[in-house]
């Protein structure tokens, strides 16, 4: 099976990325050696140690960087010898410069006849996109073979997704009414990150009401106390 050389996932903050990265991680086959970079940066050289680190390839402190590369390559051929496929996940990818992204793309030219040697995934914030469709990348940009976008969740996904929580905690699914999750997407917009926060916010305070079910007055509660800030973040988008 061909492998993609590079995937790129994008969403906006708390939309999940790092979530579904951890996700995909507890799901990878034994077969797949798997390297995660969080938040990388730094200069020609520099990122390459990020990645030997990230695939627990030693090398020597002051190693140049041909040497580096070379140790990469030979781990990553022994790799494909023993039929396993190395993944290196980049997350926080929007960090890095038009330096490292191209350092990344040249990652990809380490291969074995047709056979891609490493599958590269980048996930970062929107502006990554702007980063790789820029006209200087145009080498890495016809190397991205799949890209996806994490949307924003609409109100019927946010009340299955509260539900779905809830179960998951050992509850019902019915500690929130439908009217108070309604309220709940107008207030965070769909945000993953946002609903869980506020949804902390609203449990806390039906507890210390002593009510079983978070309702509309809950709800109303907790935006008036003015405790739960992620709303802020959202108003500032919308007069960008």
């Amino acid at each position: 099976m061909t492998c993609a050389p590079i995937t790129v996932l994008t969403g906006e903050i708390g939309a999940g990325k790092t979530t579904l990265i951890q996700y995909l991680l507890s799901e990878l086959e034994e077969s797949i050696t798997v390297g995660l970079i969080s938040n990388a940066q730094g200069g020609r050289g520099e990122l390459l140690q990020w990645v030997l680190n990230a695939l627990r390839v030693p090398f020597e402190e002051g190693t140049s960087y041909v040497r580096m590369f070379q140790a990469l390559e030979d781990f990553l051929v022994g790799q494909y010898a023993k039929g396993r496929r190395v993944v290196l996940i980049f997350d926080e990818a929007q960090n890095l410069t038009v330096e490292g992204l191209e350092e990344v793309r040249m990652l990809t030219n380490i291969n074995s006849n047709t056979d891609e040697l490493i599958q590269l995934v980048l996930v970062g914030q929107p502006e990554l996109r702007d980063l790789i469709l820029d006209p200087k990348m145009t080498q890495l940009t016809q190397r991205v073979a799949a890209s996806f976008h994490l949307e924003r969740m609409d109100e019927t996904t946010v009340a299955d997704y509260i539900r779905h929580r809830l179960k998951t905690a050992g509850g019902t699914g019915e500690e929130f009414t439908d009217g108070a999750c309604k309220q709940i997407f107008e207030k965070t917009s769909g945000v993953p990150r946002l609903i869980n926060q506020f949804c902390d916010f609203a449990l806390l305070y039906a507890w210390t009401n002593e009510i079983r079910t978070v309702d509309e007055d809950i709800v109303r509660q907790v935006i008036e106390d003015g405790v739960f800030f992620g709303g802020n973040s959202l108003k500032k988008e919308a007069k960008v």
